[in-house]
């Protein structure tokens, strides 16, 4: 009985994600060139930068102080009830080593346009599979984003 309960809840927890939108069919997606366009003329995906606006973020070797310091306290009201600045998976994901695994462009379309990434980008979508709790969009700016792009890579290191 204690087996049948336990395979419920979890099964109720996996539908409450989203699972994989309805879509049961197996996709692939493929790489692209970059900045290639559709027939419409909208940017072709591309796994690199994911699914968004966001083609091309220029990102100097050295970190923007101040930007961080943004970035920190959009971490401190948006994030951090559920992201750990370790690798330690919290609800979320933790954020050690994040911008060394994603590229600026993806992780800003992830934070901008996050029901469009976990539709689409299958790196968002294993990152549901692992975490089984759909990320809610926080409304975040461009500027909110690019800033905590850049609180992202102090916590990498980045000098």
């Amino acid at each position: 009985m204690k087996k049948i309960a336990a395979f419920l809840v979890l099964g109720t927890l996996f539908a409450a994600c989203g699972g994989n939108s309805g879509n049961n069919s197996a996709t692939t997606e493929t790489a692209t060139t970059p900045g290639a366009t559709t027939s419409n003329g909208n940017p072709s995906y591309d796994p690199q930068r994911g699914e968004g606006k966001f083609t091309k973020v220029d990102v100097s070797p050295t970190l923007d102080v101040a930007k961080a310091a943004e970035g920190e306290k959009v971490f401190g009201v948006k994030c951090s009830s559920c992201h750990k600045l370790t690798s330690e998976k919290l609800v979320g994901p933790g954020w050690l080593g994040v911008t060394e695994r994603h590229t600026a462009e993806w992780i800003m379309n992830f934070s901008t346009n996050t029901d469009a990434m976990l539709d689409k980008d299958p790196k968002a979508q294993a990152q549901l599979e692992i975490c089984l709790v759909r990320m809610p969009n926080q409304n975040l700016s461009d500027d909110d984003a690019r800033n905590l792009y850049e609180f992202m890579r102090k916590n990498d290191g980045v000098k």
